[in-house]
């Protein structure tokens, strides 16, 4: 047996609409689903997608991060801020990327990082 990859990551979400709105600003391309649907899906990258499933109970909480590898992080960091998003701040980190984090309305946390040169 060989691991290829992941190929989801299914996230919980008390609002939907509100959910769907904050990943749009962040410039994920929407497979399926929607603001009134019970699961939505968008790409990341060629074979990696992110999914939004409804759970009204869901209470925003840290659980940890998932890591998306972008070009340009500064770039799509000052993007995120003309969308009206609050990302930290990028920095550069010891073991060679510079990266930063935004955390989703229901507590989960996204990294944006790049291969520092």
């Amino acid at each position: 047996m060989t691991i290829q990859h992941f190929s989801a990551v299914t996230l919980a979400v008390s609002d939907m609409a509100r959910a769907v709105e904050f990943y749009d600003k962040l410039g994920l391309e929407m497979k399926y689903g929607g603001r009134e649907a019970s699961f939505t899906s968008y790409f990341v990258g060629d074979f990696e997608f992110l999914n939004l499933v409804l759970s009204p109970s869901h209470t925003a909480h840290w659980w940890g991060r998932f890591i998306i590898r972008v070009d340009g992080v500064d770039e799509i960091h000052s993007l995120l801020e003309e969308r009206g998003l609050q990302p930290d701040r990028p920095r550069d980190a010891p073991w060679g990327e510079r990266y930063f984090h935004i955390t989703d309305p229901d507590g989960h946390e996204i990294s944006f990082a790049e291969p520092l040169t």
